[in-house]
């Protein structure tokens, strides 16, 4: 899937969804080591705890972030 955050360094976000799991997430753009490490993190975490640990985080004075803009791709493509 592929998701076009907004508000946040990151241009695109492309991951999967396997037996609600999260797969296969990569960023273009943002902070690379940063969206590297968040990639590898949360690789084969389920949907949803994915979705509560990272939605809300604020990236200095925004009101998102690239974790927050991931949770809410995910939310979109989990329909939630």
């Amino acid at each position: 899937m592929q998701y076009k955050p907004t508000g946040v360094c990151s241009r695109m976000i492309n991951f999967d969804i396997e037996d609600n799991k999260v797969r296969n997430v990569s960023f273009n753009g943002g902070c690379n080591g940063n969206t590297q490490g968040l990639s590898r993190l949360i690789e084969g975490m389920d949907v949803d705890d994915a979705i509560s640990r990272l939605e809300g985080i604020r990236c200095g004075f925004k009101s998102t972030s690239c974790p927050d803009q991931l949770a809410q791709a995910l939310k979109q493509a989990a329909g939630k």
